[in-house]
C-alpha cells in the first residue's frame, strides 16, 4: 500500500501540470480560431466552446495540485459558476446579433468579404 501511495505522490504533480499545461494550449487555440473565422458567430463558437473547456481542463489539473479539500471546493464552485455563465452568456450574445439583424457569413460570401462577383 504504501509502494503505491508513494506513486500516487509521484505522478500527481505531472498529471495535474499536464492538464493545466492542456487547457492552456486548449484556450490558444480558441484564441487562434477568434481570429481566424470570417464572421461574429464562428469567432463566438469557437470562443464559447474552447473557453469552458480550457477552464475545466485547468481547474481540474488546480484540484490535483490543490494542497487541501478548501482549495479544492474553491476550484469547483468557480467551475460552477463558468461552466453556467459562459454558454449563457455566449447564447446571449449570439440572441442579440442575432435580433439586430447580423446575419451568419454563408457559401460564397466567405470568399469574397465585399460580396462582388468576380469579374472575367
Amino acid at each position: 500500500m504504501s509502494e503505491l501511495l508513494d506513486i500516487l505522490l509521484l505522478i500527481k504533480p505531472w498529471v495535474g501540470g499536464i492538464l493545466c499545461v492542456i487547457g492552456a494550449l486548449l484556450a490558444l487555440i480558441g484564441s487562434i480560431g477568434v481570429l481566424r473565422f470570417p464572421d461574429f458567430f464562428t469567432r463566438l463558437h469557437a470562443a464559447s466552446i474552447t473557453d469552458t473547456s480550457a477552464v475545466t481542463l485547468g481547474l481540474l489539473g488546480m484540484a490535483i495540485l490543490a494542497p487541501n479539500w478548501l482549495v479544492v471546493f474553491k476550484l469547483a464552485a468557480i467551475w460552477l459558476f463558468i461552466f453556467l455563465t459562459s454558454p449563457t452568456g455566449s447564447h446571449a450574445l449570439a440572441n442579440a446579433a442575432h435580433t439586430a439583424g447580423l446575419q451568419p457569413v454563408l457559401g460564397r460570401d466567405l470568399k469574397r468579404p465585399d460580396n462582388r462577383e468576380e469579374e472575367a
